[in-house]
């Protein structure tokens, strides 16, 4: 079965893709450079650029045919994609890269095409057809319901050969369980396919599978390129010879240079001409790899010329510089809040565990401080408050577990965004909304063994206070970790960045010292500090109220201490009980926009 024909535009026909490029250089910095000649040749100045990696390439790719991009190991053939695709900052590139005779806008660019990549970025815990659908649901335009999705994903699937294993997890990457790799490599071009891109960049889309695999994903793409009017640019790593003649046109490169832009038989007339006989059993691309040495001297203009034939046929122009994203707003929160959801709840260290740890936890502290609340003494005081810091510790550090997982999520939404998949608000907004019932739940489950086998003030609302501050704890923890792992590099900076934090936050929280004996210079940490806010919430809901008048500290059968008077001491006031749970209201919305801040200038920068 082949993939339906995508409907005409507005215009009455289908809008094909020439993709050329002209005079093209890519660079990376280092100190030395021995091909100084070449900088004059590509535009470059030496204090710009020391080595090059493409060194003007001209090559093209038409609607209707498969070109791929081939070479020995470091002839820059994932460079040349990279660029093809709009990734590569411009800044590293120069020369020029037309698309139907204009130059390429990235962003408009990337939203009709697909590009696959050699690393798999996947969730691993959805399922093959749950992944292809929520890719359908975004990709696609609005409206399209759950069951439009699933019939094109079962359609991919068929075409993919991935029927056998739609209800299986996809698994990490090297792990005994999931999919294999190949298969893996199949489900990453089915997520690129689902809404039917007009230019598809992929790769090594043969990567990891056997041969009657990887001849059967490249017919795929034949066929796409042949009946769907597509533009198909992919890398190949010795392809078999049956592979090879469904390949319409070879860019074939080595070490930055084009060898060769044209079909096979243009290729093996090449060889003949430099003088080589091409052996048996051994196809024309592998023996033109091995020659490259030769061909080098034979890329004069004068040799393009005879061999290479220019191209009269008539191209049609992108209709459109600004392409709109495919749902609204609300569309994506849906879509993104019920797959975040499935994350969530099959992972069982971020869902079950923290259930578990919550339960016991309450459990645990309830009885090591059962009824020191009912306690009317000078180490009793001193008790509760070090249950209320302990308490503070372990929920605002036990919520940092979810991390992980926030790095994974990043670099899928990267590539996501870049397609125009959905909007980094959006994906900000579902992640927050998810965690919302979920930390409620887990905040319940802690506070409810907690607070009554401690004995804190014995009433339903001092009991429903106490449970809003932990739930608010929790989420500005777990705002407070979505942030900073949109800034790290990576798990073990994270973790050494958020320890750090969490660690000034208790020092500076008034517990250890008083805001009054803190150094002017410092004092700026103390209204920072995440636990600062919550822990008086804790001290205000125990003494202050209608626990105003209520004896805490007992000698000699007098009371020496009522709850006004403590409060009083720690410089705390009954309005503070609310303005404290706006401040820390203040402090999960506000982590939240710098997460989102910093997610958008992580994808504008690889869009721009």
């Amino acid at each position: 079965m082949e993939l339906p024909v995508k409907a005409p535009r507005s215009s009455g026909r289908k809008v094909s893709y020439r993709i050329e490029t002209k005079n093209l250089c890519s660079t990376f910095q280092s100190q030395f450079d021995e091909l100084n000649w070449l900088w004059l040749y590509c535009g470059k100045t030496p204090k710009q650029a020391s080595r090059f990696i493409l060194r003007d390439v001209n090559c093209e790719a038409k609607p209707g045919e498969i070109t791929a991009i081939a070479g020995p190991s470091g002839a820059g053939k994932t460079t040349l994609l990279d660029i093809l695709a709009g990734t590569i900052s411009p800044g590293k590139v120069s020369g020029q890269v037309l698309v139907n005779d204009r130059p390429m806008d990235g962003e408009s660019f990337r939203r009709i095409s697909g590009y696959v990549t050699q690393e798999d970025a996947l969730f691993p815990l959805l399922t093959v057809e749950e992944t292809l659908i929520y890719s359908a649901l975004l990709r696609l335009p609005g409206g399209m319901n759950l069951k439009e999705a699933a019939k094109r994903a079962r359609v991919l699937m068929q075409e993919l050969g991935l029927d056998q294993v739609a209800g299986s997890r996809i698994g990490e990457e090297g792990s005994n369980g999931g999919i294999s790799g190949g298969e893996r490599r199949r489900v990453s071009i089915g997520v690129e396919l689902v809404h039917d891109p007009d230019v598809v960049l992929i790769d090594e889309p043969t990567s990891g599978l056997d041969s009657a695999s990887a001849l059967h994903v490249v017919s795929l793409l034949k066929s796409m390129a042949v009946h769907q009017v597509k533009t198909i640019v992919l890398t190949i790593h010795q392809p078999g010879f049956r592979i090879l003649e469904l390949l319409d046109r070879l860019v074939l490169l080595s070490n930055g240079f084009v060898l060769h832009n044209g079909s096979l038989k243009l290729l093996e007339e090449r060889l003949k001409f430099a003088g080589h006989s091409l052996p048996p059993h051994i196809n024309v691309l592998e023996f033109a790899i091995d020659v490259t040495g030769s061909l080098i001297i034979q890329t004069s203009e004068t040799l393009n010329n005879q061999f290479l034939l220019k191209n009269n046929e008539e191209d049609h122009r992108i209709e459109d510089k600004h392409v709109s994203y495919k749902n609204s707003p609300l569309e994506e929160v849906l879509v993104l809040g019920q797959r975040f959801c499935k994350n969530v709840f099959r992972t069982k260290q971020l869902f079950a565990t923290r259930i578990i740890q919550a339960t016991v936890a309450g459990l645990i502290l309830g009885t090591i401080f059962m009824n020191v609340g009912d306690d009317k003494g000078q180490v009793a005081l001193q008790t509760r408050t070090g249950f209320f810091a302990f308490s503070l510790t372990f929920l605002l550090s036990s919520t940092t577990e979810g991390l992980p997982i926030f790095l994974q999520e990043r670099r899928i939404l990267m590539r996501e965004i870049s397609r125009g998949a959905y909007r980094v608000s959006s994906y900000v907004m579902a992640n927050t909304l998810v965690f919302l019932p979920f930390l409620l739940m887990v905040s319940l489950l802690y506070t409810t063994p907690v607070y009554w086998l401690v004995g804190l003030r014995r009433d339903f609302d001092g009991y429903l206070y106490f449970a809003l501050v932990v739930w608010m704890v929790v989420l500005m923890s777990n705002s407070f970790t979505a942030c900073f792992s949109a800034l790290v590099p990576n798990f073990i900076m994270g973790t050494s960045v958020i320890a750090g934090l969490m660690g000034s936050f208790f020092l500076f929280s008034g517990y250890f010292i008083s805001s009054s004996n803190i150094p002017n210079y410092w004092i700026f940490m103390h209204y920072l500090s995440l636990f600062k806010y919550p822990f008086e919430c804790f001290m205000i809901n125990e003494y202050g109220g209608e626990g105003r008048r209520r004896c805490i500290q007992v000698e000699g059968g007098d009371c020496k201490l009522y709850g006004e008077g403590f409060l009083r001491q720690q410089d705390l006031k009954d309005s503070q009980k609310w303005s404290n749970l706006a401040v820390m209201l203040g402090f999960i919305i506000g982590y939240r926009v710098l997460c989102f801040l910093i997610l958008w200038y992580r994808c504008y920068r690889i869009r721009n």
